[in-house]
């Protein structure tokens, strides 16, 4: 989505711009359970929230990926981690839309077996259900091939030794390498093209000053381009300006309307410009939107005018030269061709 599309985030201690979520849903049919469908539970929630943050490192500053990225993992059946094959699998849904992410992610569950009357254990890799509800830990581990990115303990007992921890991490680390292998085998990096579903963002900076000639008085200006190019527009207080559509071509149109704005006029130029009012002294021509020049009465014709009017008239399109521009900014235009057609 657009940059318009983040959520915000209003808590206690939370409060910001939200531009990359991932969403789990666990239908009761995974486990085999009819159950009414309503709205996702404590399980879902954290579920999600892991998976989450097991994938945030590798999302793109908001520099190099303007996006807002909503992934959904719809777990259709249960026998295992479900979560840590949400890492996995959206890791690879990533990159198949094109997203740059950094490296692929993938996740594990890691198990354990304690027998307290003989003091030995066993550690179990990649647990299914019945390992997970008879075991006595659930050790989700995901990671990059750099590295852990995220770490979550469940254990039903009163605790575990660092040797359980430096075996079951050693076991992770294996596992999460072999699979690892298999997405790069099915795919080994982003593509380079953008999911033709999603929209397009380009943008542009400009000077700060000139926001305001951006957004025109009352928004005129910026509602008028969002309208003629169906685009969103988001402007940063750094002059940096993200262009959204769903067609690149509107998207590109909104920007060069936004150059020609802020674009300084220089002298010697030529325009081929709108004739917009008209009053005894001169005719106001706009040869880049937002910005209109005067062509006075005197420089209408190589000879005297009387009326303006006998020249040209308003909505004529005329061509036209920048003769001068004076200190306050004001254009001055002298007329070099009249168009016949409007």
């Amino acid at each position: 989505g657009s940059p318009d599309d983040r959520q915000l985030l209003e808590g206690m201690e939370i409060v910001g711009m939200k531009r990359f979520m991932h969403h789990y849903n666990f239908p009761p049919y995974c486990s085999g359970e009819i159950k009414p469908l309503r709205g996702p539970g404590r399980r879902e929630i954290g579920h999600g929230a892991l998976a989450e943050k097991a994938l945030l490192p590798l999302i793109p500053t908001y520099e190099e990926f303007p996006y807002t990225i909503r992934v959904v993992s719809e777990i259709l059946s249960s026998n295992g981690s479900t979560s840590m094959a949400s890492v996995s699998s959206s890791s690879l849904a990533l990159m198949d839309a094109g997203v740059p992410i950094k490296s692929p992610a993938a996740g594990i569950a890691i198990g354990l077996v304690l027998d307290k009357e003989n003091n030995s254990y066993k550690i179990l890799t990649d647990i299914q259900g019945p390992e997970d509800h008879h075991g006595d830990m659930d050790f989700k581990v995901a990671g990059t091939i750099k590295g852990i990115t995220a770490l979550q303990l469940d254990v039903k007992i009163e605790g575990i030794n660092q040797d359980i921890i430096k075996e079951a991490l050693a076991r992770a680390k294996k596992a999460r390498f072999e699979i690892l292998d298999k997405i790069e085998k099915v795919l080994a990096k982003p593509r380079e093209e953008l999911s033709p579903y999603a929209p397009r963002i380009l943008t542009i900076q400009i000077d700060p000053d000139k926001i305001r000639e951006v957004i025109g008085p009352g928004g005129k200006i910026i509602n008028e381009i969002i309208e003629k190019t169906n685009a969103t527009i988001d402007i940063q207080d750094s002059g940096l300006i993200f262009i959204t559509s769903s067609k690149e071509e509107s998207a590109q149109k909104a920007v060069e309307w936004i150059k020609n704005i802020v674009r300084e006029v220089v002298v010697g130029e030529t325009f081929q410009g709108r004739v917009k009012r008209i009053l005894n002294f001169g005719a106001f021509v706009e040869i880049l939107p937002g910005q209109e020049g005067l062509v006075h009465i005197s420089k209408l014709a190589p000879y005297h005018v009387r009326r303006v009017e006998d020249v040209v008239n308003i909505g004529d399109i005329v061509s036209v030269k920048v003769i001068s521009i004076d200190e306050q900014g004001r254009i001055n235009l002298a007329l070099i061709q009249k168009n016949t057609s409007k």
